[in-house]
């Protein structure tokens, strides 16, 4: 039954198209992952916000994923092993993650909500990339960024953002900022 329910997807985009939260799994750490976060944290961050659509996105493995889809997700979960035999197959990983998301719904180990009061909706993984390239835009414009030779900043500013699980209400602000930003450079 799985299988017959899965969907066969062209892109990364397509295959995180509704979720809210992603998650990279990966033995290689990289300079500017997002988050580095252990199964465990991932399962009781899922399992403790409610209505969250959240992906698990595992790489081949003879290569791994490259780092512009790492750079798609929220965080990048490590696995802790032996840093001898760090790198795992793909069905040990997939079988450590979803033991561990079974363990928080089961045994209630799920984070608390944090203390900061009104939680709005979990922006989409799809408004977080339309927000970066909206704000790339403007950065561009008020000649902040250089198109031709952009360096860090952009994967500097996805890790930044992906330390404060976006709502989507804040997308809207940032893009607005960007949007009036590019009127104002017209």
């Amino acid at each position: 039954d799985v299988l017959a329910n899965a969907r066969i997807v062209g892109s990364m985009a397509e295959a995180l198209e509704g979720c809210h939260f992603a998650a990279a799994v990966s033995a290689r750490l990289r300079e500017f992952s997002p988050p580095v976060w252990t199964p465990r944290a991932f399962a009781g961050h899922a399992a403790g916000q409610q209505g969250l659509r959240a992906a698990v996105v595992f790489g081949n493995e003879r290569f791994g994923l490259p780092n512009h889809i790492v750079e798609q997700c929220n965080v990048l979960i490590n696995i802790p092993a032996n840093p001898d035999y760090s790198s795992l197959n793909l069905a040990q990983a997939a079988q450590v993650v979803g033991y561990e998301c079974r363990m928080a719904t089961e045994a209630g180990t799920a984070q608390p909500p944090s203390a900061i009061g009104f939680h709005g909706d979990a922006a989409s993984v799809a408004e977080i990339e339309g927000m970066f390239v909206h704000l790339e835009k403007a950065l561009v414009a008020i000649d902040f960024l250089d198109a031709g030779n952009p360096k860090k900043l952009m994967p500097r500013l996805k890790r930044l953002f992906s330390r404060t699980q976006l709502e989507t209400e804040e997308v809207n602000i940032l893009r607005g900022i960007a949007r009036q930003i590019l009127r104002s450079r017209a």
